[in-house]
Parts: structure tokens; sequence; C-alpha cells
């Protein structure tokens, strides 16, 4: 156990009626690895979103590793036909922290947004069908290679009850070029991913972010162990 952990589990002893849960179920994060993840310079972005992400991933995950197993699937770049991309980088093991962090830190982001192959493929990783688990996708846009995504989110929720899906949008825009007019508006609004259809089908969370701490602070919420009362 590493000192951050050792501090954590310290001053939660402090608070009267309070413990941290070990979790049980294992977890697997999707994420996003598609050429969209390495743009900037539009929507008011100075720098690829890829680096605020592995920010706040290197912020979140050593602790969490420590007392849950996580996987990793990576969806985008890689060789071959570019939907096809779907990567089974990890599946769940006990501090995982340094390896998924190492394969994250490498991507080049490139390819196509197969959102819904990824989580099915991190459902099969976790064995959705008989034992119960959590996927959290981290994705900065919609499906764009052609997956039926709230088919699939209606079949996971009737196969296996027991499976969580969690999506997070990490600054997810609509279409930003402007064919008549160059680049479009730098001021695009926030939408909503076509993937909160995983989460709300599944009992998970949808949760927007524009920032490092919110994404942070999401992971948190999606990823991380419960403190429970003792009372």
């Amino acid at each position: 156990m590493n000192r951050h952990m050792r501090l954590l589990l310290a001053a939660l002893a402090l608070v009267p009626g309070l413990a941290l849960a070990e979790c049980t179920e294992d977890a697997m994060l999707v994420f996003d690895g598609s050429g969209s993840m390495a743009e900037m310079g539009y929507n008011g972005l100075d720098v690829p979103r890829i680096n605020d992400a592995r920010r706040a991933l290197h912020r979140v995950l050593p602790p969490i590793a420590q007392v849950r197993r996580l996987g990793l699937i990576v969806y985008g770049p890689g060789g071959g036909e570019s939907c096809s991309r779907v990567d089974l980088r990890l599946s769940p093991q006990r501090d995982a922290a340094g390896r998924i962090l190492a394969e994250i830190d490498e991507l080049v982001p490139d390819g196509n947004t197969a959102l819904t192959r990824a989580v099915r493929r991190a459902a099969e990783a976790l064995d959705y069908r008989n034992r119960p688990g959590t996927v959290v996708l981290v994705t900065d846009g919609k499906e764009t290679c052609g997956g039926a995504t709230c088919q699939l989110a209606a079949e996971l929720a009737a196969e296996a009850p027991g499976l969580t899906v969690h999506v997070i949008g990490f600054r997810v825009r609509g279409d930003f070029f402007n064919w008549e007019g160059g680049d479009g508006n730098p001021e695009v609004d926030e939408v909503p991913a076509v993937a909160q259809c995983l989460a709300d089908r599944t009992g998970g969370l949808y949760v927007s972010t524009e920032t490092t701490e919110e994404l942070e602070a999401a992971l948190r919420k999606t990823l991380d162990c419960p403190i429970y009362s003792m009372r």
C-alpha cells in the first residue's frame, strides 16, 4: 500500500462512523483514443484534450487501484481499419494503475469513435453475464462507427442487471466544421453524448465535464470504492 493510500485510510479512521469499503466488483475503464482527443485550438481549447485527461488519470487512479481491480480498453489508435481499433490493453487486476497510466501515456490519438464496440468488449472482459461489474467510459464525442449505442444499452440492461455503465463526457462538442465559412464558431455549445443512454439504461451516471478538475471528480465518483457508514 502506497503512502497516499495509507494517509487516506488514516484520515478516514478519524471520522466517526465511516470506513472505506473494499471494492468487490471489478471495473473496466474505456478510454477514448480517437483522433479528436488530439484536437486543439478551437472551442476555446489551447491544449489537446488527451493531455488534460492524462493528468486527471494520474491523480485519480493510483489510490483507487489499491482497493479495486481495474482493466483498460482503448479505442481509436492502432493498425487496420479505423472502426475496428478496439483494444483490450489490460484485463481487470489489482494494483493496475502503473500499467494503465503507461498505456494511456503512450497513446497517439487516431481513428474514429467506436465506443459501442468498446463498451461491449469491456462488458465481456468483466464476464458480465455471470458477475457484477462496472464500466466507466470516457469519451469526447459521439459514436462515429455506426454502432447502435442505445440498442447495446438495452441488451446490457436485460442480460446483466449487475452491470453498471457510467459515461463521462469530456469536452463533448457538436460538429465544429462549417463548410461555408471555415472552422465554424469557436464557442460551440456543449451537447449531450449519444452514449448517455448507456448510463440511463444500466443505472449508471452520465457526467459532463469541461475542466481537468471536473474530470477528476467524475472519475472518483464512478471508479472509486464507496465510503459507507458503520452505524
